[in-house]
This record gives C-alpha cells, sequence and structure tokens, in this order.
C-alpha cells in the first residue's frame, strides 16, 4: 500500500499539469480570438457582449422555468449591458490571463477560481458548450490541486511569496507591538 501511495505522490504533479495544460489552452484560445476581434477589443468594442447578453436576458423570460435566472437578468441588464466595452476588454484579457497562468502553471489555483467564476457566469448567461467540463476541471485544480503548480511556475513562486508574507507579517506584529506598547503607556 506504501509504494501505491508513493507512485500516486510522483504522478500527481504530472496528472494535474495535463489537467493544467488541456484547461489552460482551452482559456487562452478563447481569449487570443477576442483581442483584436471586431466587437470585443476593436471597434465597435463590446457589441459581442451586448450581444451575448441581450441573449441572456431573452432567455430568462422564456417560458415557465427558464435557462436564465430572473436575479442575472437584472444584473446583466443593470450592471453589465451599461458597461459591456469594459466587460468586453475584462473577459477578452481576463481569459488570456486565466489561460497563461493555468498553462505556465504560476499561480495555478488563483487562475482556476478565476475561470471557475467566469464558467459560473458564462452558465448562469445560459450558455453551455464547454463551460461545464472546464467548470469541473476548475473546481478540481482548486480543491484538490496543492500540487498542480508542482510542474510550473509555483515551484519557485509559491515558496517566495510565503517567504514575503511571512516577514511582513512578522514585521507587522512587530510594529503592532510596539504601537500598542506606546498607546498603553
Amino acid at each position: 500500500m506504501t509504494t501505491s501511495l508513493h507512485a500516486l505522490s510522483r504522478t500527481e504533479p504530472a496528472v494535474w499539469l495535463f489537467i493544467r495544460l488541456v484547461l489552460g489552452i482551452e482559456w487562452l484560445r478563447g481569449g487570443w480570438e477576442k483581442i483584436g476581434d471586431p466587437g470585443w477589443t476593436a471597434q465597435p468594442a463590446g457589441r459581442a457582449v451586448e450581444g451575448f447578453l441581450n441573449g441572456a436576458i431573452a432567455k430568462s423570460t422564456a417560458g415557465r422555468y427558464p435557462e436564465v435566472p430572473h436575479w442575472f437578468h437584472s444584473l446583466a441588464n443593470d450592471v453589465f449591458l451599461p458597461n459591456a466595452d469594459l466587460l468586453a476588454y475584462l473577459v477578452s484579457f481576463g481569459e488570456l490571463l486565466i489561460g497563461l497562468g493555468l498553462i505556465l502553471g504560476g499561480l495555478t489555483r488563483v487562475a482556476a477560481l478565476s475561470g471557475v467564476m467566469m464558467n459560473m457566469l458564462f452558465l448562469w448567461s445560459g450558455t453551455s458548450a464547454t463551460n461545464p467540463p472546464m467548470l469541473l476541471l476548475g473546481v478540481a485544480i482548486v480543491l484538490l490541486g496543492t500540487h498542480a503548480g508542482e510542474y510550473g511556475l509555483d515551484r519557485w513562486l509559491l515558496p517566495a511569496l510565503r517567504s514575503v508574507s511571512a516577514t511582513r507579517v512578522r514585521t507587522a506584529l512587530r510594529a503592532g507591538g510596539v504601537l500598542a506598547t506606546v498607546l498603553l503607556a
């Protein structure tokens, strides 16, 4: 039993690498196609988002059990549509950055969580296509992928961030102790 667990622990980063690459390539491709595309980030910027959101709003009023939740109708109409230009850039470059983060293994779980949030918004707006499997893979990385970035930048990036973070916490605690001493004196 110990041998098989050891073998699993050695192959786990490779499995996560495969999942990261599959998911990351899909995100990167989606973002790359939108950047410079008319309606997304080229003039008329935001038209693709407007069409997408208007379709979601139409689906939210169709029938007794609509494909799009009613609360999303209000969010899309009141918040997203007035900011369609900005959203076009956020979606395009967001997808690109999520893809790069997953492919390079840099802040892997943050990239996966960002992808999960974007997938949820796409699903709430009534689209499916590749969103359900991408959502499941993203959730798996977020919840189970402690070694997801081991074959990537996270191998060096996360220890460095932990070191900087620990130093800042110690400095803040010392400063807080000095401040408390001054205030209580």
